[in-house]
């Protein structure tokens, strides 16, 4: 009910301003010590020596720097993915750069990877709540050069690997120049052996593709991926095939996506890794759809921005009603 009346005031203020009041006033009212509950256990798997609760969370790009995991457990997600995390804080794209588009129910966004730096999301994560899973999406710096990637995704992991219980690659965000070049074979083996060397502990390292590859493309980082004993994949990033030209570029997310995470989907199963399906989920339907079509993990953004806490509850007692 209290989302009905919210909804319309945040959605008269600019987006990321709307964003940014969101996170401020929750996180006036964690400090007091409010919504200390775990996610409810109503559809438990276990996946890459993990206990889940359900297969919903939250994807990354929300909770940037991990400010809310007490408040996203209370909801009801079982695993947030925190970030896109670089080794330095950044500011990020000069604003606005995160639109609305209601009759699409998508937004478009050219963020750039804003995010406090590893070393202060490191900080709140040492308070993590317990009985969330928490992901870690890792990303460079914009002003490392694109041959020096590869020392940032390590850095990022070196400072958070005890932090978190999974950690993603991001090489598909199309708001950081050149970083969808970081999908061809050579680049990625560049990361992955960057990131195993310090990873002892075989922590799950999975890969977040662009739902703007080719079959061909696809074809070769998924062999790589088995090759490489990557854990998995996150399915997908923003798209650049859907352009809105008034709003300038950048990424689409939201109901338009739905059939290109659907098709990513589908290409990468047979190599037999587990998937996170993300890309426009709004309802308890296209949770269940997602895992159907093969996904094992869900995540949803635009959708929550559009429909809120409802979102949450719906799925999750769908996911309750449908659990053999």
């Amino acid at each position: 009910m209290w989302w009905r009346i919210i909804r319309p005031l945040l959605f008269s203020l600019p987006p990321e301003r709307a964003h940014e009041l969101t996170f401020y006033l929750l996180e006036q009212l964690q400090r007091w010590g409010l919504w200390h509950k775990p996610p409810p256990k109503i559809a438990p798997l276990n996946l890459w020596g993990l206990s889940w609760a359900h297969p919903l969370g939250l994807a990354a790009g929300m909770d940037k720097n991990a400010k809310l995991l007490p408040f996203w457990a209370h909801l009801g997600f079982a695993f947030v993915e925190v970030g896109t995390v670089t080794p330095l804080p950044q500011s990020g794209n000069p604003r606005p750069r995160l639109f609305r588009i209601p009759s699409d129910q998508a937004l478009l966004n050219r963020m750039g990877f804003n995010n406090d730096g590893a070393a202060a999301i490191a900080r709140r994560l040492e308070q993590r709540p317990s009985g969330l899973i928490v992901g870690i999406n890792m990303g460079k710096n914009r002003s490392t050069p694109l041959e020096e990637a590869h020392q940032d995704y390590a850095q990022v992991f070196c400072t958070l690997r005890d932090l978190g219980d999974f950690f993603v690659i991001n090489v598909s965000s199309p708001n950081t120049p050149g970083l969808r070049q970081l999908q061809e074979r050579e680049a990625l083996l560049r990361i992955l052996h960057a990131i195993d060397k310090h990873n002892p502990n075989h922590r799950p390292i999975l890969l977040k593709l662009s739902p703007d590859l080719s079959a061909q493309q696809i074809e070769i980082i998924g062999k790589l991926s088995v090759e490489e004993g990557v854990a998995g994949f996150v399915a997908g990033n923003t798209t650049t095939q859907i352009q809105y030209p008034h709003l300038g570029e950048g990424g689409i997310s939201g109901a338009p996506l739905k059939p290109l995470r659907l098709k990513l989907i589908q290409a990468l199963l047979p190599f037999q890794l587990p998937i996170i399906g993300v890309g426009g989920i709004f309802s308890s339907h296209e949770v269940l759809g997602t895992l159907q079509a093969g996904a094992s993990l869900v995540e949803v953004y635009t959708g929550f921005v559009y429909r809120g806490p409802l979102l949450v509850r719906e799925a999750v007692e769908a996911l309750s009603k449908n659990t053999p």
